[in-house]
C-alpha cells in the first residue's frame, strides 16, 4: 500500500516538474505573441490602406537588430483631438517586419531606439514626445519613461553602458574615449497607460492560479520561490513609482485579460510620489477596445490631459518650411 501511494505521489510530482519545465522553457511564447493563431506575420492593415501620409522608418536597436516603424505624418483630426498630430509606431523584435527574437532587455532597447530616432528628427518638437502603451506596451512605456526622466548629455560606452555626466561637465571637458560617443538624452514629456498589468509575475497568478503561491510581485504574499525563473518579469509597479512626468491611466472596467485592480495599484503607486497623475475608468471598456467603445469620452480625456500637461509648442523645421504647424502631439 505504501509503495502504491509512493508511486502516485512520484507521478504527481513528475507531472508538476515536467509542467514547470515546459513553462520555464516556453515562457516567452506566453508573454510575446508576434502572430495570433490563424493569422500571418504580414500587416493586415497599413497606413496606406487608411489613406494616411506616412513613411517607413527602419531603426537599428543598440543590440544590432533591425526594427520596422511607421512615422505617420500630420495625423487627421480625430474626434476630440482637434489638432493634427504625428505618431511613430515601432514594431518590436520578431513582430511584423522587424528582425530578432523578443526579450525584456531587447524590447527596452527597441523602445529607446525609437525615442532616440525622434530626438534626431527636425520635423517634430522633441520636448513634446508622449509615450502611449496598452497592455504589455504599457510596461514597455513605463520602463522607457523611467529611463528618460531627465534631459542631459551622457557618454555611452561601446557595449552600451551609460556613463553619467552632468551637462556642464561635458562642455568643460575634452574627452578622448575609444569606442564611446556623447548622446543627447531626450526626456519623455508624459506617459499614457491603458489596461496595463503590475507585473508578469502577478499575471502568472491570474492566468495560472496555482502559481500565485510561488510567483508574485512586491505586493503579493507567498514564498515567491519561482520568481528567479521568470526571464521577462516586466515589473511595471516598480517602474511607475520612479516616474516624474505626468501619467494618465486609462482603465477599462470590463477588461477580460488584466484585472482592473492592476491599474488601480499602478495609479496608487505613482500618485504616492507624483502629483501629476490622473486615473480615469471606462465602464464598458475591455482589454483591447476601450478606445472604440468609449468613443468621444476616451479621446476627450486624452486631449484634456495633454492640454494640461504638455509644454508650449516650438517651431519645427516642417512648420518653418511651410509644411504645416503640427507638433508631435496635439496642443
Amino acid at each position: 500500500m505504501v509503495s502504491y501511494m509512493s508511486l502516485i505521489l512520484y507521478g504527481i510530482g513528475g507531472i508538476l516538474v515536467a509542467g514547470l519545465a515546459l513553462l520555464v522553457a516556453f515562457q516567452e511564447k506566453l508573454v510575446y505573441i508576434p502572430v495570433l493563431p490563424g493569422l500571418t506575420k504580414s500587416y493586415p492593415i497599413t497606413p496606406a490602406r487608411l489613406r494616411l501620409i506616412y513613411e517607413d522608418v527602419w531603426l537599428r536597436s543598440s543590440d544590432g537588430v533591425r526594427l520596422h516603424s511607421w512615422f505617420i505624418k500630420l495625423f487627421p483630426d480625430c474626434r476630440a483631438l482637434t489638432t493634427g498630430l504625428q505618431i511613430l509606431l515601432t514594431v518590436w523584435k520578431c513582430y511584423g517586419a522587424s528582425d530578432g527574437y523578443p526579450s525584456q532587455p531587447g524590447i527596452i532597447n527597441d523602445a529607446q531606439a525609437a525615442l532616440d530616432h525622434l530626438s534626431q528628427r527636425t520635423d517634430i518638437d522633441a520636448d513634446r514626445i508622449v509615450v502611449f502603451g496598452r497592455s504589455l506596451g504599457g510596461a514597455v512605456g513605463a520602463a522607457l519613461t523611467k529611463n528618460n526622466n531627465d534631459k542631459g548629455i551622457y557618454i555611452m560606452s561601446g557595449n552600451g553602458t551609460k556613463i553619467d555626466r552632468h551637462p556642464t561637465q561635458i562642455w568643460h571637458e575634452t574627452i578622448f574615449i575609444l569606442n564611446q560617443v556623447a548622446l543627447l538624452h531626450t526626456e519623455v514629456a508624459a506617459l499614457i497607460l491603458e489596461n496595463t498589468f503590475t507585473s508578469i509575475l502577478d499575471m502568472a497568478g491570474v492566468l495560472f492560479p496555482l502559481l500565485k503561491w510561488f510567483l508574485g510581485g512586491p505586493g503579493t504574499k507567498g514564498p515567491k520561490i519561482l520568481n528567479f525563473l521568470v526571464r521577462s518579469p516586466w515589473c511595471t509597479i516598480d517602474a511607475i513609482g520612479q516616474i516624474k512626468q505626468p501619467v494618465l491611466f486609462l482603465s477599462g472596467l470590463q477588461d477580460e485579460t488584466v484585472p482592473p485592480s492592476h491599474m488601480q495599484m499602478l495609479y496608487a503607486k505613482a500618485a504616492a510620489r507624483n502629483r501629476r497623475c490622473q486615473f480615469v475608468e471606462f465602464p464598458t471598456g475591455m482589454h483591447m477596445d476601450t478606445w472604440l467603445v468609449e468613443g468621444d469620452q476616451y479621446w476627450k480625456t486624452i486631449k484634456q490631459f495633454l492640454d494640461q500637461h504638455m509644454p508650449k509648442k516650438k517651431e519645427t523645421e516642417s512648420s518653418q518650411n511651410g509644411h504645416g504647424n503640427s507638433p508631435f502631439f496635439p496642443k
